[in-house]
């Protein structure tokens, strides 16, 4: 299921105050727990700190390489020559070599899997034509994607004082590529893969300690630390944890399998309403009926503290005057939410009906009544 109208309007973040249980304290520079159906923050550390992201770039870059298969302009028998310039990349590598021809479904795993700085240059000149051009793709998509604090210059996520991004950045980035891509989004669940005879193992060691983890990536520089997201399905929900600047391989494992427990033993994620379910009904001026249903087009979900729904104080403030014609989807006031006490945010309700003009005497009237109540 898709970012729901919540997302669309408002990221949650619940401080450690809207339940009894607080986070757990992570030995991390920053860090964030995201609910991936509603979007919400369920915790957060320095969520908008800088930070540089290392290999954790190459989200971008598979989300690119994965949109350029989508939309045909590659696909993943495409046999790609290898420049020199990707040939000679420094740091981790997929050992591609420039007289020895590779497929695109070659390089995808050798970015993922192998976290090849080569493979990445390899796809990048292949999508944009060069790694330059291919960094505009990436800012431009990032910018699509809402990533306001972010900017690219590489596709490999080598050190550069303008190579930039956030913790929450990195969020909406992850739970992009898991709801826009689901077909390629299993190849972060593999465990190794080999090319040119050289077995390489996954970096995430999640996906050995928790079977429900299925992804996402790691990285590390000598200034970034150790950083790693991950995504977890227990049931029917999917939380996606980001864990950044760590000291060591081991520790960015454990503080992020802390943190995805953390979230699933002490959220839970709740419809709570069904799409097209009537809300309430708003007062209609100028239409051929009198009122209007208003409610959500798609299910309304939300991650609250455990056993807390049933807290949850509501209402509804409609937007005045409601005038035909209205459109079903047609935003026409708001519901806000409540939890002991403290404000939840602010979520539009829309129509869910057209409703047309009247008649030219019910205009009229209607016409009347309106200017008689605003004396």
């Amino acid at each position: 299921m898709r970012f729901f109208i919540a997302l669309l309007f408002a990221l949650l973040s619940f401080s450690a105050s809207a339940q009894n249980v607080p986070p757990p304290a992570l030995a991390a520079k920053a860090w964030l727990l995201m609910d991936h159906a509603t979007g919400q923050l369920l915790a957060a550390r320095e969520p908008d700190a800088r930070i540089e992201p290392a290999s954790l770039t190459k989200l971008m870059t598979a989300y690119l390489s994965f949109a350029a298969l989508k939309s045909g302009t590659v696909t993943l028998e495409q046999i790609v020559p290898v420049s020199e310039r990707a040939w000679r990349m420094e740091g981790s590598r997929m050992f591609i070599e420039p007289n020895r021809p590779v497929s695109v479904g070659e390089l995808i795993p050798g970015v993922i899997i192998q976290s090849g700085n080569d493979a990445c240059v390899a796809l990048a000149e292949l999508i944009a034509g060069s790694e330059e051009s291919f960094a505009h793709m990436m800012n431009a998509e990032a910018k699509r994607l809402g990533m306001t604090n972010t900017n690219f210059v590489n596709s490999t996520g080598l050190p550069h004082e303008q190579h930039y991004t956030t913790a929450r950045d990195l969020s909406l980035l992850a739970a992009a590529l898991v709801r826009d891509f689901p077909e390629y989004y299993t190849y972060y669940s593999q465990k190794e893969y080999t090319y040119n005879k050289i077995t390489q193992p996954n970096r995430n060691r999640l996906l050995w300690l928790d079977t429900t983890v299925d992804g996402m990536k790691t990285g590390h520089t000598s200034t970034a630390g150790y950083c790693l997201i991950s995504s977890a399905q227990r049931g029917p929900r999917r939380l996606i944890s980001v864990v950044l600047g760590t000291d060591s391989d081991t520790i960015r494992a454990q503080e992020s399998l802390k943190l995805l427990n953390y979230g699933f033993q002490f959220y839970d994620t709740v419809k709570l309403y069904s799409s097209a379910q009537e809300l309430s009904r708003f007062q209609v001026w100028k239409g051929k009926e009198d009122d209007i249903a208003v409610g959500f087009l798609e299910d309304f979900v939300m991650s609250l503290p455990k056993g807390q729904s049933d807290k949850i104080r509501i209402s509804l403030v409609s937007q005045q005057p409601v005038v035909a014609p209205i459109q079903k989807g047609q935003r026409l006031g708001t519901m806000q939410l409540a939890l002991d006490g403290k404000s939840l945010g602010e979520y539009p309700v829309v129509a869910l009906q057209d409703v047309p003009v009247a008649g030219f005497f019910g205009r009229l009237w209607d016409t009347i009544r309106l200017w008689i109540k605003s004396l």
